[in-house]
């Protein structure tokens, strides 16, 4: 698993890859809101892998109606695109803070990159992922594997993508997951993927940096 330990930092050619472990919500958004409202335009942009405990958290669309049963469980209103989702360990999340107007993207362009790191971390073990452009997140044929939600702020952008690797998928069956009755989920190890959460978020992390470069070194 990601270890919860002093966060470590892996030099990379573009972005600080910073692995934080498992972490408490509140305190991993507060931290992203801070990062961001001091940030200048020659501040590195940065990706934060880590888990967090679980939690469900409720977009600046979410509808309460689709929390049906907490089961004590957190709900923790975001400012954060989207719906409910649930997050809780087994789940790597990489949240991305990013100045979107140096990679020259925009936000629905860096929503498709996104998805389209997980989907090609997927096709690294043979799984067929796909995108919905009126669901946005990651589907293995009707079941979502990962989600995506993002805030921007004066050219800035935080949270990022979170994709199931080896958790208890139960909680989702507590809300109607990204606003959407019976949606199902599914995760890497059901998907017979072997490799663990450390290996699974740099390459996670590999893919994400690739999209974005890829993207912005064609636009030049």
């Amino acid at each position: 698993m990601l270890h919860d330990a002093t966060p470590a930092i892996i030099e990379q050619p573009y972005f600080l890859v910073k692995k934080l472990g498992l972490v408490d919500y509140c305190t991993t958004w507060q931290a992203m809101k801070d990062f961001t409202s001091t940030r200048t335009e020659q501040t590195c942009d940065e990706i934060w892998l880590l888990q967090h405990m679980p939690v469900f958290t409720q977009g600046i669309a979410g509808k309460p109606e689709h929390i049906l049963n907490t089961h004590n469980i957190s709900v923790i209103k975001t400012d954060r695109g989207g719906q409910f989702t649930y997050h809780g360990p087994g789940q790597i999340i990489a949240y991305l803070l990013l100045d979107i107007r140096r990679l020259k993207m925009g936000v629905r362009e860096l929503v498709r990159s996104m998805e389209n790191a997980v989907i090609g971390l997927l096709a690294e073990y043979d799984v067929n992922a796909t995108g919905r452009i009126e669901a946005p997140g990651v589907y293995i044929g009707e079941a979502k594997i990962a989600s995506v939600g993002l805030k921007i702020k004066k050219n800035f952008c935080y949270h990022g993508v979170a994709l199931n690797v080896d958790m208890d998928l139960e909680p989702f069956t507590y809300i109607n997951p990204c606003g959407y009755p019976g949606l199902r989920v599914t995760q890497t190890r059901d998907l017979g993927v072997t490799d663990n959460l450390d290996i699974i978020a740099l390459k996670l992390a590999q893919q994400i940096q690739k999209k974005l470069l890829h993207r912005n070194i064609k636009s030049l």
